[in-house]
Parts: structure tokens; C-alpha cells; sequence
């Protein structure tokens, strides 16, 4: 269901791609929730499960996991509408 890192590492789902690229724009629990259409409450338990399938004790550090085990800049990903502001 969820994408692989570079075809070894944890598997992200599409929404946790979104959290990703938000976070590295800068965003809050809150401001994630709103653009996602999810509660801040929900948007913080993506960031766990994505500080774990990282393996970094930050959530300031998702983005910069994620560029080296991806090689990929989160916020060049395709998620327009999620960083647009969609769904509020």
C-alpha cells in the first residue's frame, strides 16, 4: 500500500508523503490539519509514525531524514493540493 524508500526502507503511504512535504514547509500540527482535512490530533500521530519509519527523534528532522533515505527533496514531490491549502 505505502511507497518504499528506495525500494528497502519503511513504506510511507500517500498521505504521510503529504506530512512529510507540510513539515518541511514549516508547518504546524495545526496548519497541517487544516490544509489535510484532518484533526492536529491525527496530524501529530502521522508525525510519530513518521519520526519511527525515520529513525529520528525530531519531528524538525522528518524532511532531512527523508531527503537521505529517499534522495528526494520533499517539497519538489508532487503534492500540490496538500501545499496549496486543499480541502479547507
Amino acid at each position: 500500500m505505502g511507497t518504499t524508500l528506495n525500494g528497502t526502507g519503511p513504506a510511507l503511504t500517500q498521505r504521510q508523503l503529504q506530512v512529510v512535504a507540510l513539515i518541511a514547509l514549516g508547518c504546524s500540527n495545526e496548519e497541517i490539519g487544516h490544509r489535510l482535512g484532518i484533526s492536529p490530533r491525527t496530524a501529530k500521530a502521522h508525525c510519530d509514525a513518521l519520526r519511527q519509519k525515520l529513525g529520528v527523534p525530531r519531528r524538525r528532522q522528518i524532511p532531512a531524514a527523508f531527503r537521505t533515505l529517499t534522495g528526494q527533496d520533499p517539497l519538489a514531490r508532487e503534492l500540490a493540493p496538500a501545499a496549496a491549502g486543499v480541502g479547507g
